[in-house]
């Protein structure tokens, strides 16, 4: 067994392998404070055949017993991965996959998962440092060490994985993963930060990186274990020069023409079949060496042009915006809805507005805790002209969701200011370059239409590098393809006043702090450009909800009543929703929400509420309902749950011989509070507001006969004890 430790912000940070998971390529537990994770690769001794691409697969799960918990549900065991398990997968995948090298197609396996639990540090980022070391010690090809931490801001002094605790008090919370020479990957989100602020974040948290990846090499050095050799596919002699004759020279015209991108993929694709028509007798079954050398000549092509000639795919200069056109409340049921396109990428945006029972549930290795804003992205086949199976949201949709709701999130007014539990829906019907970044200003413009007092909007903008040598050409708004075949991938949400959201991702070594700077600069002037024809659509929010929006309405009730209002086991709050059709929620203060499209319903629920918590007041006239007859009265409902008698002397100013005869179960009648005795019980009386009835407070108080009056005495005690619980 063999442990290398260091400090990182006062805390011991330690590798060991040697003792858990020996039959795995590579095993790595990592710990930092109480949270321990084990990560565990395996690789496959050969490639896949007929194989273009690395099939890595990076999985990350947390054990609740790794919080002393046990897992809901009917099964009692962990089942299929949580939206956190699934975004801090991708947080492990996204710095280690560039790291593999090009000709490694072994398929690749890379397991973390959270075995113990302080509570205070989140795991995916020693899930990251994990799994990188766990690469290092393998011998699997990995062109590692990479290290991943986060970086918060607490009064102005930056903070290296900082505790649940800390980041709630923070202004941002930064994800850095890196190598000791540059940053591969960043993700996050800020309380409207500077982009000077972002770049010192950044440089903070590499200075951390370097110190972890230098244990790493000293772990892999102790375990001296050499890396197997990649097998590199054959490619015939002559084959690259025949496909360089054939496709460069139109690769090159394709990438000077501007094109759609259903033309360009036409055009690009007739080029492909026609090298392949012209090999395939010279070259059997060389299909794939064909293919990758034809991508090789398009992105030299495409990178050539934008590097030499400052000119893009469409026609348009480095730091160029492609029109914009925006609709708001296109939908006319929905409570906020926009359509926004940027060019070739379109989003159809919904915001519906629900109440605190719509709130989300998360539960985890933390305590349960409830989300009240939720922003959900969806990504149809349709979108990119493709036929595929329509399946529940994948690892790309979630991620991708995820960037757009932290970047609108902390814009969002408190539950206190706009007590509505609020969900954003972004449905992609048009994609050609960051569908995520439209999403973020479509969900700010459909808040706006929903009439959310969001105080400024949100936009987003995504950037391309492509860099050869010292040649650098940073690009605005990147079209699809030159992210595919560009160098960076640096998504930029936020106000005119400062960054809310970030993610990027960075396919080779070298980015220099210089050119981020360079590249946050330019994303922040494409970022007010794209406010600006956010402001022109619609410039603040709408002043009235929509009339399909609920209305949530408050009152305030005495805590010891909230029991009354509730019932047992929830009886009388289930028949008020029924009753009213409002929704209806109880906090412990007392505080009650009522909410409810219609104001009849609305109101119906309220009245009951006030009534409830109502004080009965001697002299008052009430309109009670007939509970139960004795034969000395009638015990009437004046106010939810409080009841007093009617003596049968009390119904009418002529005398009564049985109480049925006037009254029976469920009339309502008016009558009047006459005295509250000393034990808190109520006398009513109907005769009191008859004609002729002036003296009914007098016969009231004159003694008569004792006799036995049955059940009365305990059951008006029994109601007012209830009364005074």
């Amino acid at each position: 067994m063999i442990i290398k430790e260091v400090n990182l912000g006062g805390k011991s940070f330690s590798f060991e392998t040697g003792r858990m998971a020996k039959q795995a390529d590579g095993a790595v537990m990592v710990r930092y404070g109480d949270t321990m994770v084990l990560a565990t690769v395996v690789s496959a001794r050969e490639p896949k055949e007929d194989q273009d691409f690395f099939p890595l697969q990076v999985e990350y799960r947390e054990k609740t017993a790794a919080a002393g918990k046990i897992p809901g549900g009917f099964f009692k065991r962990e089942g299929r991965p949580t939206e956190k398990e699934i975004l801090s997968s991708r947080l492990i995948d996204r710095p280690i996959r560039p790291m593999f090298p090009k000709e490694y197609m072994n398929e690749t396996q890379v397991l973390v998962t959270v075995y113990s639990s302080d509570a205070q540090h989140d795991g995916d980022v020693l899930g990251a440092c994990a799994a990188s070391a766990a690469l290092m010690i393998s011998d699997i090809p990995f062109d590692g060490p990479i290290a991943e931490v986060r970086v918060g801001r607490i009064d102005g002094q930056f903070v290296i994985n900082p505790t649940f605790a800390d980041l709630a008090r923070s202004d941002m919370d930064v994800i850095v993963a890196g190598t000791s020479d540059s940053i591969v990957m960043v993700e996050g989100e800020a309380h409207e930060i500077s982009e000077a602020d972002m770049i010192a974040a950044l440089e903070f948290g590499h200075a951390a990186i370097k110190t972890l990846c230098t244990v790493q090499e000293e772990l892999a050095k102790a375990i001296n274990k050499s890396k197997r050799p990649i097998m590199k596919p054959e490619i015939p002699e002559g084959l690259e020069a025949d496909v360089q004759n054939l496709a460069a020279d139109k690769l090159k015209d394709l990438s000077r023409t501007v094109l759609t991108k259903e033309q360009r993929s036409e055009a690009t694709n007739k080029v492909y079949e026609e090298v392949h028509e012209a090999l395939a007798e010279k070259y059997p079954e060389k299909e794939l060496a064909i293919n990758e050398l034809m991508h090789e000549l398009e992105s030299t092509a495409m990178r050539a042009t934008i590097l030499n000639e400052k000119k893009r795919l469409d026609g348009r200069g480095l730091a160029n915006i492609r029109p914009i056109t925006i609709e708001v409340g296109v939908l006319p049921r929905t409570h906020g809805s926009a359509l926004f396109t940027r060019g070739e990428t379109q989003s159809l945006t919904t915001a519906t507005l629900g109440t605190k029972l719509d709130e989300q549930m998360i539960d985890g290795l933390l305590p349960e805790t409830t989300k009240r804003f939720m922003l959900h992205y969806n990504f149809p086949p349709f979108s990119v002209g493709e036929v595929k199976r329509m399946m529940s949201p994948g690892r790309r949709e979630i991620g991708h969701g995820n960037l757009a709701e932290r970047s609108l999130k902390n814009l969002v007014p408190s539950e206190k200011e706009f007590p509505y539990t609020i969900r954003i829906v972004s449905d992609i019907l048009e994609s050609n370059g960051s569908s995520s970044m439209a999403t973020v200003c479509a969900g700010s413009l459909s808040l706006f239409d929903a009439g959310v007092p969001l105080p400024r909007p949100v936009a987003g903008i995504a950037m391309g590098l492509v860099k050869e040598g010292d040649k650098v050409a940073i690009l605005s708004d990147i079209l699809g393809n030159e992210d595919h075949l560009g160098d960076m991938d640096f998504k930029v949400a936020g106000t005119d006043r400062g960054i809310t959201a970030f993610q990027m991702d960075i396919k080779i070594k070298g980015i220099s702090f210089a050119i981020m700077q360079q590249a946050l600069a330019q994303a922040k002037e494409g970022r007010l450009h794209i406010l600006g024809e956010m402001n022109k659509a619609i410039s603040q929010p709408r002043a009235d909800l929509s009339r399909y929006a609920p209305r949530l309405q408050t009152v305030k009730i005495p805590v010891d009543m909230i029991g009354a209002l509730i019932g047992p086991g929830g009886k009388n709050i289930r028949q008020l929703v029924a009753d009213s059709g409002a929704e209806i929620n109880v906090d412990d203060d007392g505080t009650v929400t009522v909410a409810a499209v219609e104001q009849d319903s609305a109101d119906k629920a309220l009245n009951y509420i006030r009534k409830l918590a109502e004080v009965p007041e001697v002299g008052k006239v009430y309109t009670a309902t007939v509970k139960k007859i004795m034969e000395f009265g009638a015990f009437v409902e004046i106010l939810p749950g409080k009841e007093g008698l009617v003596h049968i002397s009390q119904l009418d100013v002529n005398r009564v011989g049985k109480v049925e005869d006037l009254v029976k179960l469920g009339d309502t009648i008016e009558v009047k509070l006459m005295k509250i005795d000393e034990e808190g019980r109520l006398n009513l009386s109907r005769k009191a507001l008859l004609p002729g009835g002036e003296n009914a407070m007098e016969e009231m108080n004159r003694p008569r006969p004792k006799r036995d009056h049955g059940d009365r005495g305990g059951h008006r005690r029994e109601g007012h004890s209830r009364q005074r619980r």
